[in-house]
């Protein structure tokens, strides 16, 4: 992770846990919360491609390094995260399936930094993505299948056997949805 990946992950992540505390709640204002940061991050930036998609990374990271200082599983709101992450991105500019995808993986990644519980978030993932298809302009199962490709990626990083604790999460139905896990867990097509 860059010098100025990691400041972003703090800043968002001290921006959150105050927010949070001074809200008292922290599942009514995490999708808000995570909205604004997004907004407020990406609205105005030149980054394009790839250092935008690593700038909306870095506010999930910190969302779920700030939602684990509040005492929050990262699971229980890997759902509010997602969902304000991508409505956040859609506001500033564009989300796509290469959004849902990057964001996916990277509260996966960020939950096994933080020792939380990666296939739970994995599934979180999913169930916000699905949740926000429609505002983004795609289908449910197309929604559902980049956050699943993201998330699995991203295990699959972290070794270990995470990828079939996610797979095994992740296999079935979300939210109303049944998943195409496609192997060997790339970003999916556009």
């Amino acid at each position: 992770m860059s010098q100025t990946s990691k400041s972003l992950v703090l800043e968002v992540k001290e921006h959150l846990v105050t927010a949070i505390e001074g809200a008292g709640n922290a599942s009514d204002a995490l999708v808000d919360l995570v909205t604004a940061v997004t907004v407020d991050t990406l609205r105005g930036t030149r980054a394009v491609g790839a250092e935008f998609l690593a700038l909306g990374a870095g506010v999930v990271a910190g969302a779920v390094h700030g939602v684990t200082e509040v005492g929050s599983e990262v699971g229980n709101s890997a759902r509010s995260i997602m969902v304000g992450a991508l409505r956040g991105t859609e506001s500033a500019g564009t989300a796509s399936a290469d959004t849902v995808n990057t964001y996916a993986a990277a509260l996966v990644a960020s939950a096994a930094d933080v020792g939380g519980n990666v296939a739970h978030t994995a599934r979180g993932a999913v169930e916000g993505a699905v949740e926000m298809a429609r505002d983004l302009g795609m289908s449910v199962e197309h929604a559902a299948e980049a956050a699943g490709a993201g998330a699995l990626r991203a295990a699959s990083e972290i070794g270990g056997g995470t990828a079939s604790h996610v797979h095994a999460a992740l296999s079935g139905t979300i939210s109303g949805v049944k998943i195409a896990l496609k192997p060997p867990f790339r970003k999916p097509r556009k």
